[in-house]
């Protein structure tokens, strides 16, 4: 018995779970496909100025190393998302457009928004906007032009920091403090114009007047001679799902303007949006 005891006492243990971790030093769930992930920093990889890269500077904008991107790229290539573009350069393919058709699609909020956002584009002329919030950020979802286009660079997919836009605030309004808190610090204080309001408190007053007058505008805030007004679609809780903006131009409005004539449009039709029971995003 003694022996076995022994023997048992020096049976090796088995070895410890490793835990893995995000990039941001998360653990995380061992369902997590590290390698998807890795798929999709490539993927990512191809923004701003990055529309075609070689093989390096890919791997450099991804974070990854060369053979793990010549493998991923490779597949990507097979399956139709990259393509080459001459020689050793890559760029995205349409087909990556698919994923955006089809998410755009299954978004009945679009659909009941789109004719509010056409109507005031054809009304006033100027262009209106459908966002939702996406973490600390907005993202651009429905685009009607008007026949004075603000800014050609702000196209469906295209992202700011919440807390610096009229539909960010808007959104945040209908969030308890606690939450508003939470999101402002998550945004990098840095300023996208000289005229971009960075300090906290500063922020939590501004979405807390948005909360109080029932809609939000701002001013240059991220995009120089720019007015901006916006107010929150809810759902039947009050959680804000998304907004309805329209933007124009500070060298035919004013501020005082546009609370005067745009406001009213964003109200009305966010709230009757709302009313329709939009079900929770």
């Amino acid at each position: 018995m003694r022996e076995r005891s022994a023997a048992l006492s020096n049976k090796p243990s088995a070895p410890a779970r490793r835990v893995r971790t995000a990039r941001n030093g998360d653990a995380r769930s061992s369902l997590f496909v590290g390698s998807l992930e890795k798929a999709f920093q490539v993927l990512e990889a191809f923004r701003d100025t990055h529309r075609t890269m070689t093989m390096a500077e890919i791997a450099r904008a991804a974070g990854l190393d060369r053979s793990a991107t010549q493998r991923l790229v490779h597949t990507m290539e097979q399956l139709g998302y990259v393509r080459r573009v001459a020689g050793a350069v890559y760029g995205l393919a349409p087909k990556v457009l698919t994923l955006s058709y089809n998410y755009l699609r299954s978004r009945e909020l679009i659909e009941r928004a789109s004719p509010y956002l056409l109507d005031i584009s054809r009304t006033l002329g100027e262009t209106s906007n459908l966002q939702e919030l996406d973490g600390h950020e907005i993202v651009f979802i429905a685009r009607f032009p008007g026949r004075h286009l603000v800014n050609v660079d702000f196209a469906v997919g295209y992202r700011l920091p919440a807390v610096f836009t009229a539909s960010g605030r808007a959104m945040l309004s209908k969030l308890d403090p606690a939450r508003r808190l939470e999101l402002i610090g998550r945004t990098p204080q840095t300023p996208v114009t000289p005229y971009t309001e960075v300090d906290p408190k500063r922020l939590q007053a501004r979405i807390a007047e948005a909360a109080e007058k029932g809609y939000a505008i701002v001013m240059n805030q991220t995009l120089v001679g720019d007015i901006s007004v916006a107010a929150a679609i809810t759902d039947h809780h009050g959680h804000p799902i998304a907004a309805i903006n329209v933007a124009v131009p500070t060298t035919r409005w004013t501020v005082e303007k546009a609370e005067e004539q745009l406001v009213p449009h964003v109200q009305l039709a966010a709230t009757s949006i709302s009313q329709a029971r939009m079900p929770r995003a």
